[in-house]
């Protein structure tokens, strides 16, 4: 099995908090995780690129987290990579402010996005069932 790639930011504590309670819950279910955060532990520059460079090539899917009312630099170029490579991208938003082309989202990302998780009800078990949808289609 290949990896899920987790592309969101991780700048704060609230947004490292959120991607750990994510990524507990999904490995707890099975999942392997690609966290960049864990895994550009401790690098710089050039190899923090290359690592994650390398994380998304070889993800079977990349669950984005696109909250904000911008979406994270770096999270916006791990999609498009993705999206350019054929990877299959779970985009997730849970803020309600209305910014951006399309509920809340940019359009570039939006449709780029083979599932659209948004709101917080559930969230991970349904960001969790848009994976395993993505996995296994029937």
């Amino acid at each position: 099995m290949s990896h899920i790639y987790l592309a969101a930011p991780l700048f704060s504590l609230a947004e490292r908090n959120f991607n750990q309670s994510l990524m507990d819950y999904l490995t707890e279910r099975g999942l392997q995780v690609f966290s960049p955060y864990q895994e550009c532990d401790g690098l710089v520059g050039i190899d923090i690129y290359k690592t994650c460079l390398r994380g998304v090539s070889t993800a079977c899917i990349l669950v984005a987290i696109l909250d904000g009312a911008d979406a994270d630099s770096g999270t916006c170029w791990e999609c498009g990579y993705a999206s350019a490579k054929g990877i299959p991208i779970v985009a997730v938003r849970t803020d309600f402010r209305s910014t951006g082309d399309t509920n809340g989202f940019n359009a570039m990302l939006y449709y780029s996005a083979t599932v659209v998780v948004e709101g917080t009800d559930n969230l991970f078990a349904r960001i969790f069932q848009a994976v395993e949808q993505l996995r296994h289609p029937s």
